[in-house]
């Protein structure tokens, strides 16, 4: 299984350390910036976007509006991204399904159609499940699933996306047979399972946390190499006996051509706004993880992210 790289570089060296050299001073912004977003308002990807966004426009002396482009795993987000007039006025967020919608023939462009400015977060799947339901571990969850063979139903965040694989990942090693529901971002799926409608879903724990706070849900194992500071009693899934470690990244992309005066500009704004305390705050409210990578070290990571997505699906039969 190929996991996802996770290179936590410190933003204080970065901000005197980059990869993008010192252009000529660019007379931008003359108005407001579009960031658009690919995925759904109250989800993690929003969250994270809109914290990021408010710190920023500190720093680029204008107004950064989030616009929400819903569909097709994200597609339709990334196309108006990649389509956009690279003046710096539009510009957006790319994710984990980046790398996983051209494999399954959703897109016909891959991350070679932006200019990666830099990536801002990474956050790994759990299982979760309704807060009353009669299981309170995973191994009780898998025993339930084992039981009820082709009866369970995961939600997900759309077809192919990052939590469709982990929870295809969790499946397989479980040796379950369940069903996979997609739903058109997470916010819809973590509802779901709170009212009882589906089993379980393979979400983040940003994007299930009102839910569990609330006590509406539960989560049962989290994805990650340790467990939550603010949830230590979520176990992850190593602990019990599955060697999955897996998650989402989110970034910033630009549409090819942006003169290399503005993207320093927006380089700089976004480098010192995820610097920002208001940003961090927001960050470990929301419990998402800040993870930093500068233009160049993002775009090697996102080769490498989806080449090794391929074939992460292409084992889990995700492959067209």
């Amino acid at each position: 299984m190929k996991k996802i790289l996770v290179v936590a570089l410190s933003i204080v060296v970065a901000l005197g350390i980059t990869s993008c050299g010192k252009g000529k001073k660019a007379d931008y912004p003359k108005k407001g910036v579009t960031m658009i977003c690919p995925w759904g308002a109250g989800g993690g990807t929003d969250a994270i976007l809109r914290a990021v966004c408010s710190s920023a426009e500190k720093y680029l002396g204008t107004t950064i509006t989030v616009e929400n482009k819903t569909g097709g795993a994200g597609s339709i987000g990334y196309r108006a991204i990649k389509d956009a007039k690279p003046d710096g006025y539009t510009i957006g967020m790319i994710t984990f399904e980046l790398s996983s919608n051209p494999w399954q023939g959703l897109q016909d462009f891959t991350y070679e159609a932006y200019d990666p400015l830099l990536m801002v977060n990474t956050d790994a799947a759990t299982i979760t499940v309704k807060g009353d339901a009669p299981y309170n571990t995973l191994a009780e969850f898998v025993d339930y699933c084992k039981k009820n063979p082709g009866k369970v139903n995961i939600g997900n965040s759309a077809p192919g996306s990052v939590w469709h694989i982990a929870a295809g990942l969790f499946a397989a090693q479980a040796g379950i047979d369940v069903k996979h529901v997609p739903f058109e971002g997470a916010a819809g799926a973590v509802t779901a399972v709170a009212g009882g409608h589906i089993e379980a879903v393979s979400v983040s724990l940003a994007e299930v946390k009102s839910q569990l706070d609330a006590g509406n849900v539960k989560v049962l194992a989290i994805m990650d190499s340790k467990r939550p500071v603010a949830y230590p009693n979520i176990p992850t899934m190593k602990e019990l006996g599955y060697d999955i470690e897996y998650g989402t990244w989110r970034g910033i992309g630009l549409p090819k051509g942006i003169s290399k005066d503005i993207k320093d500009k927006l380089f700089d704004v976004f480098t010192k706004a995820m610097n920002d305390p208001d940003f961090i705050a927001a960050a470990k409210k929301l419990n998402q993880n800040i993870t930093y990578m500068d233009s160049e070290v993002f775009a090697t990571f996102l080769k490498t992210n989806y080449e090794g997505t391929g074939a992460t699906m292409k084992k889990l039969g995700l492959v067209k």
